[in-house]
């Protein structure tokens, strides 16, 4: 009797081991057995997305409006710090992204607001879908500006309109409902995120057209630039602003690092991306992080490099504005405006399914999914982000400073507090090296947040106005 009982014990202790005595992720994470029982560990449906779509749709995340501003950004360092600087970032992210995996692989879970629960309650739970929904909130918002101040100027150039035209498709809040309701809706009802690789992979093929611009560009606009020029300009002013500089520091170099730290941010998209993958590992979902970030890296040294060849000195932040200084008119910097237009659009959905996926843990833990509360969210976000996009004309001040604050939290700071908290002392003891380089990475993440506030509180108080932020 006692015998029978001691086997019955055992083989539920066997079905049902505790957290605390999980064997490492690497030897236990989601294994693939056909005979043993496949018990729903970390969602409700079999991830069916493939490596090559989650590539796509990380890489869409990654990728921004940012990508405009980096020629201004290697003008004040210098091709040679710029690589250097974009290198330590881009090493830096692959680095986040680890610690999130590591974190998510010891206790099962694939969720951005669960991890904070385990580590740190209630609380930290709040605070991670906060800082999600704030951020990407503001991501939209400014892909929605984007739309909303950059279509209609498109739209003039190629009807040959006035400017003091008044049709209604000239009015860039009736632009943004109309692209809101035929594009974003639709795409952000989806059930899941892999459905979006088509479109995202589409958005990153509008962004390729746009480098591929920039470099024809580079041999085709001569320097020093007409626009900037005149028929006395003598040739030793000329030669200087044709210059390249490989290293350089100026005021203007502080206000970078912020602008390459954020580049790379899809931290949040990291977890619901890994929740649809299919033959889901900790090591596959490592790899498309790492060619997502490695496909961002080459594309943003390219775009920064031809964009600063081009107008060297005379970089504005906004690369595209550059362009139509020399020619307004000129139809291949018209059609890079489209295709920008086009690959923004196409990422609000990607950025809104980690928001909708934040609200779904705060508000309804555990709940099954609902088709009624799926499509309620994403509407009631969307329609949020309009108005704040039509009514509020500084809005983006305001998420330029919880952008500030946001981004560091959820690349630096919660990663690395997460895996201090998550990881066993006993397999990983406090002062071991992961460790104090995950805690050193979150002193990171605060140093970053106080450079990036004290520069955006100098640009309100200097009336500069500079992008902060990757997106």
């Amino acid at each position: 009797m006692n015998m029978s009982k001691d086997m019955e014990l055992q083989k539920l202790s066997n079905e049902n081991p505790v957290e605390e005595s999980m064997a490492p992720e690497e030897e236990i994470f989601l294994q693939h057995n056909e005979k043993a029982q496949k018990r729903p560990q970390f969602t409700d449906f079999e991830g069916k997305t493939s490596f090559g779509m989650s590539v796509f749709n990380l890489s869409n995340a990654i990728m921004g409006s940012g990508i405009l501003g980096l020629s201004y950004a290697m003008s004040n360092t210098g091709i040679v710090l710029f690589l250097i600087l974009l290198t330590c970032i881009a090493c830096l992210s692959c680095y986040s992204v680890h610690l999130l995996l590591r974190s998510a692989g010891v206790v099962g879970i694939r969720a951005y607001e669960q991890l904070g629960l385990r580590a740190f309650g209630h609380p930290g739970k709040i605070i991670a879908a906060i800082a999600i929904t704030l951020h990407n909130i503001g991501a939209m918002s400014s892909y929605l500006f984007i739309v909303k101040y950059e279509l209609p100027l498109v739209i003039q150039t190629f009807l040959g309109l006035t400017s003091s035209s008044e049709d209604w498709f000239m009015n860039g809040n009736y632009l943004i409902i109309l692209v809101t309701v035929s594009i974003i809706l639709p795409l952000a009802l989806m059930r899941h995120l892999g459905y979006l690789g088509y479109t995202s992979g589409f958005s990153l093929s509008c962004m390729v057209f746009f480098l591929s611009a920039v470099i024809y560009k580079r041999f085709k606009i001569a320097c020093p630039l007409e626009v900037y020029g005149n028929n006395t300009v003598d040739t030793a002013v000329s030669e200087n602003m044709c210059t390249v500089e490989f290293f350089t520091i100026n005021q203007e170099t502080a206000y970078t690092i912020p602008i390459l730290a954020f580049a790379f941010v899809c931290h949040p998209e990291v977890l619901p991306i890994y929740t649809e993958l299919s033959n889901p590992t900790k090591r596959r979902m490592q790899n498309i992080g790492n060619v997502s970030i490695l496909g961002m890296f080459i594309m943003y040294f390219f775009t920064a490099t031809f964009g600063y060849l081009t107008f060297y000195e005379n970089t504005e932040a906004e690369l595209l504005h550059t362009y139509s200084k020399v020619d307004p008119l000129d139809t291949l910097i018209l059609c890079v405006r489209l295709a920008v237009l086009v690959a923004v659009t196409l990422t609000v959905p990607v950025v809104l399914f980690p928001i909708r996926r934040a609200l779904l843990q705060l508000l309804f833990p555990g709940k099954p999914f609902n088709w009624l509360r799926h499509i309620a969210i994403a509407v009631s976000l969307l329609i949020c982000v309009n108005l704040l996009v039509i009514f509020v004309p500084n809005i983006r001040d305001i998420f330029g400073f919880t952008g500030a604050t946001t981004a560091p939290t959820l690349i630096f700071i919660l990663p690395g507090l997460f895996y201090i908290r998550i990881i066993p002392t006993e397999r990983e003891p406090l002062n071991s090296r992961p460790k104090i380089q995950a805690l050193c990475f979150s002193a990171l993440g605060f140093i970053f947040m106080t450079m990036s506030l004290t520069f955006i509180i100098l640009d309100w108080t200097t009336g500069e106005k500079r992008s902060l932020g990757g997106h």
